[in-house]
């Protein structure tokens, strides 16, 4: 029983490890941030951590009554779910970038950063699915433990930028996204056997 819970922790664990992309996203704030100063970077980051671990709060406790409310089954969001997270996979797998062209116009904190770069579509839709599947604390553990290196990534943005470079931090985005397409083929797989 206790290797179960430790494997569905895993599963939940890197599923919202690879839907948040920390690695992934360097590029994006180090080009965002890097006229800021190293304080002022580490506020946005702290800041858009904090909007981040709300949002995602949100989400996980109240996204499956915000379905019942709309009287949305469950396996109709995993097949929307899945289609969200295949749009996404593809993107980073793709290389598209769309959040970065648009970032300028907004507080970098608060969008990009916060929502859709570590708290976005992909996660929020995680979230709710792996909390009707696996349960509340299994879900939370896995998902602040994820914040957390998030954090700590993001903290390092400028050292780890110069370690990956823009080449090696897409290489990882995109087997990152590989994964993430994978998981929406198998999320829509399971609602549409579902429905």
């Amino acid at each position: 029983m206790a290797l179960e819970a430790y494997s569905d922790f895993i599963k939940v664990f890197f599923a919202i490890f690879v839907a948040m992309d920390a690695f992934g996203n360097l590029p994006i704030l180090f080009m965002l941030t890097k006229k800021l100063s190293l304080k002022e970077r580490n506020k946005s980051v702290n800041k858009a951590v904090v909007i981040a671990t709300i949002l995602l709060l949100i989400f996980l406790f109240f996204g499956t009554k915000i379905l019942g409310y709309f009287g949305i089954s469950f396996d109709s969001f995993k097949v929307a779910g899945g289609i969200i997270l295949l749009i996404l996979g593809l993107r980073i797998v793709l290389g598209l970038r769309i959040v970065e062209e648009g970032a300028s116009k907004y507080e970098v904190a608060t969008v990009p950063l916060a929502t859709p770069m570590i708290t976005g579509p992909a996660v929020l839709t995680l979230v709710i699915l792996f909390v009707n599947e696996f349960g509340y604390l299994l879900t939370l553990s896995a998902s602040l433990l994820n914040l957390l290196i998030t954090w700590i990534v993001l903290r390092q943005t400028e050292l780890l930028y110069k370690v990956f470079g823009r080449q090696g931090s897409d290489t990882i985005a995109r087997i990152m996204g590989l994964v993430l397409t994978a998981l929406a083929v198998e999320f829509i797989k399971q609602g549409w056997i579902g429905l």
